[in-house]
């Protein structure tokens, strides 16, 4: 069997008002988030190191894509200390379900919110 490097290459979290999840998404990381259309879908990117093979991945709005609380769990990068985004998300219009705790003191910390759109997702720092 092949060992990957990273076990994931892409992410999409599908959303059901984009404009919405958009404003979402930018408030908690604090940037414009960058968006385009990708044949009938409407993607806004999430900003990742590309040239140093960071792995990406956006909000998705399309057909196809159904938010849920109940599917793939997803960790986003929460930077240095986590609690910098986790601090955005109520005023953004989310829902923290558990704060920061510790997972390990080598595998570091987690939170996990329920986005705008209803999405639950996780947050992983080191510190």
């Amino acid at each position: 069997m092949e060992m990957f490097h990273n076990a994931i290459s892409w992410f999409e979290i599908p959303v059901k008002d984009f404009d919405r999840a958009k404003k979402f998404y930018s408030s908690i990381y604090d940037y414009e988030m960058p968006e385009m259309m990708m044949g009938p879908n409407r993607m806004g990117f999430l900003l990742f190191d590309q040239q140093k093979g960071g792995i990406g991945g956006a909000i998705i709005y399309g057909e196809r894509y159904i938010p849920s609380n109940t599917g793939i769990k997803i960790y986003l990068n929460g930077g240095k200390d986590l609690n910098v985004v986790l601090e955005r998300v109520e005023k953004a219009g989310g829902k923290i379900i558990m704060p920061k705790t510790q997972i390990t003191p080598e595998l570091g910390f987690s939170a996990i919110f329920t986005d705008s759109e209803g999405n639950e997702i996780s947050l992983h720092s080191q510190e």
